[in-house]
């Protein structure tokens, strides 16, 4: 009977032990995961995937790039710049400027831009987003006055 007891006994302590490293390992890889994200933060180049839309804070609509478009965002220790191709659209769009990033908001300060982004800088030269980064992707989600995700643009790292 004492044999019986000694082997659930250590089959229930071999199971915890096992379930506790498990969960470890997985917070140890969200911690180096997050690690990353910290040092490395926006500074690369990102491709935009798609967008979705919200309605009461909530997805309710995503669309993926249409392949003939693509838009790319270059961010360095503190400056940024986008582009973007549509061959059916002659414009040219692109902007530069700076950048602030507190783990939560995405500032953009655009100092020029395309001829048609100029007449936007002209009107409103600073964007803010919330921002929702990973590793390899992140949601630049458009807020309105009252705090209300309205869509993001969602990108993938490619450098």
């Amino acid at each position: 009977m004492k044999t019986k007891s000694l082997i659930i006994t250590f089959v229930l302590l071999s199971t915890l032990a096992c379930k506790s490293n498990s969960e470890n390992d997985k917070n140890n890889e969200e911690a180096i995961v997050e690690d990353v994200v910290k040092q490395n933060g926006l500074k690369g180049t990102w491709e935009l995937t798609g967008f979705y839309n919200y309605k009461d804070n909530v997805v309710v609509d995503s669309f993926d790039m249409n392949p003939d478009f693509r838009q790319i965002k270059i961010y360095t220790d503190d400056k940024v710049m986008w582009c973007k191709h549509k061959p059916a659209d002659s414009s040219d769009w692109f902007g530069y400027g700076t950048y602030k990033y507190d783990g939560e908001r995405l500032t953009e300060i655009l100092d020029f831009g395309s001829v048609v982004m100029d007449e936007v800088i002209a009107e409103k030269k600073e964007f803010t987003f919330e921002l929702s980064l990973t590793e390899n992707r992140f949601e630049q989600i458009e807020i309105d006055e009252d705090g209300n995700r309205i869509y993001s643009e969602n990108y993938k790292r490619v450098e």
